[in-house]
């Protein structure tokens, strides 16, 4: 799978490019400026030089032509950057795994966007974009640590059947993860809330703490989960 990820020379989106790369996927790391992130793919492949990760640095405008889009900006960029890409994005499906989260002392607390999540507003302001939310949940150390293996559920929000299809299809290439589809980009308020829930827990007992579903049984590879 092609992947772009815009924004994605920040701590989450360099770490989800290592995970998609060492799981199979052509990335392209997205940056508004190149070389910054031709510096961060640099970066990778030289950490893991024995994975020969398939990763590389370009524009955001770049990012956007790959079969699959993810949006790894900071929270408060999300919206205006996805509008200046809106015809790159045009009809294709992006993945936003944007929390809006504030930290107040030692406590990290939910932002609510007028939406109610970061993916929804960003659909709201990207109509022919298959928006969808995933991978908010995903601790960018952990995840980036490719010597670490995962074991988590992740839960996909989509309203288009095509951007559940192929956003689970994306999770599903990381080793140790498993897609469930939650339901609407309307359910991605109480996920994108629930980041900073278990980055409180991780904080307080000083683990590192990830969300598995008990009882729950999928058909591989499936959007209808």
């Amino acid at each position: 799978m092609r992947v772009g990820i815009v924004g994605g020379t920040g701590a989450a989106g360099r770490a989800l490019a290592a995970r998609l790369a060492a799981g199979g996927c052509d990335v392209l790391i997205g940056s508004r400026v190149l070389e910054r992130a031709a510096d961060s793919a640099s970066e990778l492949r030289s950490a893991w030089p024995e994975l020969s990760l398939a990763v590389e640095g370009s524009t955001n405008e770049d990012a956007c032509e790959r079969d699959v889009v993810v949006l790894a900006t900071p929270w408060e960029g999300a919206v205006a950057t996805s509008l200046d890409l809106a015809d790159r994005l045009e009809g294709r499906t992006l993945v936003s795994m944007v929390n809006a989260l504030s930290r107040m002392g030692s406590e990290f607390q939910a932002i609510v966007p007028a939406r109610g999540s970061i993916a929804a507003t960003v659909q709201a302001v990207l109509p022919k974009v298959r928006v969808t939310a995933a991978f908010q949940h995903l601790p960018a150390r952990e995840l980036g640590d490719l010597t670490s293996t995962l074991e988590s559920d992740i839960l996909v929000c989509a309203d288009d059947p095509i951007g559940a299809e192929e956003t689970i299809a994306l999770v599903n290439t990381i080793r140790g993860l498993r897609a469930v589809h939650c339901g609407s980009l309307a359910s991605a308020n109480a996920v994108e809330a629930l980041t900073a829930v278990l980055l409180n827990v991780n904080i307080r007992h000083k683990s590192h703490v990830s969300l598995h579903l008990e009882g729950l049984t999928l058909p591989t590879q499936s959007a209808a989960n």
